[in-house]
């Protein structure tokens, strides 16, 4: 393995169409772009936003903004321009109506200069972002044309420059692709005992985006896979074709129709040297296209086993049974002591009268007996 890592670095070095440097450093300076970008475009909407606030809200796009300030200047001029090569009619209607009952404050001549160069270098940057974006695109159809079938050129050089270059993102598990960029969130999970993160730079693909919120987890596992045999292909093979990578992804949209419940054509997923499944199995037809139709759960080819989650459905109505049982028979208990209790209320009067009255019997028949022995002792 050590020998073949070795020769493909000696070829490499002699192919100037396989430098991946370009790459780490053309994605670099696009992003670099988008932020200085932004930043300028922002800058030139607060300070002309003085002049002519109104024009904020009718024009939404940052370079359409910049080139209507280069063209129109101080807006009292507005009225007679044409800004038809820059702005849709209605855009152009709104902005010359607004430019006339306008609340913004009068700008100098030397003010409005600034302004202009200011949005003229907004131009010239969304330009250059254009002809970055182009060059990036050659460069990845080059150097890592499978890998561009399956995730697109940004996404692919992203994945370049985060691992240091193609061979050294070549030598990487799809375990590891999976999760490139998300590295933070995974040491944070794993410190916590946390879910760790199913997605990195890989989630910003598109066939991630097609999936739904609840299949994004498998389509990215089935997809970082993929693109690890077709970064090794790009890495170390000698084709310059995407053959690998087109196959790849007719395989990653097959799993996600499969996924949404679509029936798939059995030839465009059938594996690599195993029999074919529609010989066994008579609810697959023979010459079947793409169905669009969700297939028929087939309850006679299953072995009849409960479910794990009608399971615990069950023990929870048992144990629910058994609870309502024992309310019952507690209720039953309480009734009976209550009873128990009130009849015993009654009967205490009822006692302590029989006991006042044997008390009394008995003083009167004790009274003769003392009065007597009085008597005598008197004697």
């Amino acid at each position: 393995l050590g020998l073949s890592h070795s020769l493909s670095r000696y070829k490499l070095k002699f192919s100037p169409d396989k430098v991946d440097t370009m790459i780490v450093q053309a994605i670099g300076l696009l992003d670099e772009l988008d932020k200085e970008l932004n930043t300028y475009a922002m800058r030139v909407r607060e300070w002309y936003g003085w002049h002519f606030p109104e024009m904020t809200k009718i024009v939404a796009d940052n370079i359409e903004y910049a080139k209507a300030v280069k063209l129109m200047g101080i807006r009292s001029g507005a009225a007679d321009l044409d800004f038809s090569e820059i702005l849709e009619e209605e855009v152009e209607a709104d902005l010359k109506d607004a430019a006339v009952v306008s609340m913004g404050t009068d700008v100098t001549d030397t003010d409005m200069e600034y302004i202009k160069s200011l949005a003229d270098q907004v131009i010239n940057l969304s330009e250059y972002r254009g002809q970055l974006s182009d060059y990036l695109k050659s460069r990845m159809n080059a150097i890592a044309p499978n890998l561009t079938v399956l995730v697109g050129e940004l996404v692919g050089a992203r994945l370049i420059s985060h691992a240091g270059s193609l061979i050294s993102l070549a030598k990487q598990p799809a375990s590891t692709v999976q999760i490139l960029g998300a590295e933070k969130a995974l040491f944070r999970a794993l410190k916590t005992k946390h879910e760790t993160p199913k997605y990195g730079l890989i989630y910003h693909a598109s066939l991630i985006g097609q999936a739904a919120p609840k299949h994004k987890g498998k389509i990215s596992r089935v997809l970082a896979a993929k693109c690890a045999l077709s970064i090794r292909v790009d890495a170390l093979g000698e084709s310059s074709d995407a053959t690998v990578g087109v196959e790849h992804r007719s395989k990653v949209e097959t799993r996600l129709r499969q996924l949404e419940g679509k029936a798939v054509a059995t030839a465009g997923a059938k594996a690599k040297g195993l029999p074919d499944k529609a010989a066994h199995d008579s609810s697959r037809s023979q010459n079947a296209a793409l169905s669009l139709e969700a297939k028929a759960y087939n309850a006679d080819a299953d072995v009849a086993m409960e479910d794990k989650k009608e399971k615990k459905k069950k023990k929870k109505d048992k144990e629910a049974e058994n609870g309502e049982d024992e309310e019952m028979e507690e209720k039953k208990e309480k009734k009976k002591k209550k009873k128990d209790k009130e009849a015993e209320e009654e009967e205490e009067p009822k006692k302590k009268k029989k006991d006042k009255k044997r008390k009394v019997e008995e003083e009167e028949e004790e009274e003769p007996k003392k009065k007597k022995k009085k008597k005598k002792s008197d004697e």
